[in-house]
């Protein structure tokens, strides 16, 4: 099975992982036909911070120990519970300017019915269960720690 060239779902700082690279290696890994849908939510860091001030740019910070394996369950969860062929969360952590990739989510299922909902349920508890800390430093010197509710 070719989806075990696919790293693991969790958290890796940004120099490991490209998730520019990852997002078509998802072709390569699907392509045998299983799969009748695959959907994808990549996450960017937005200029425009929650409080309406500009981004200069933002930082992750992440309890791997604890955000690792939460990730890994909520993967295998959902797959379970829309009985899908596969989830994949990859976070990444470090320093992102405005623009740069933060998260992919990959949902792929045997049809279109089951991978939106899981796709919107998969990015709702990443940002709410795993130890992930996000601070937004403005370009006015101020910064903010981002809440993990919605």
């Amino acid at each position: 099975m070719r989806k075990k060239e696919l790293p693991l779902p969790g958290v890796y700082k940004k120099e490991e992982l490209d998730l520019w690279k990852l997002l078509p290696m998802m072709q390569d890994v699907f392509s045998d036909g299983s799969s009748g849908a695959i959907v994808s939510f990549l996450g960017i860091v937005k200029s425009i911070g929650s409080n309406g001030k500009r981004v200069r740019h933002l930082e992750i910070e992440a309890y791997d120990r604890h955000a690792n394996p939460v990730i890994r369950t909520i993967c295998e969860e959902t797959k379970e519970k829309f009985n899908l062929e596969f989830v994949g969360i990859w976070h990444l952590k470090g320093s992102f300017k405005v623009g740069e990739p933060l998260v992919l989510v990959v949902i792929a299922g045997k049809s279109r019915e089951g991978v939106f909902p899981a796709l919107d349920e998969a990015v709702n508890r990443y940002k709410t269960e795993p130890a992930l800390f996000k601070k937004e430093v403005y370009e006015d010197g101020t910064y903010a720690w981002l809440s993990t509710e919605h």
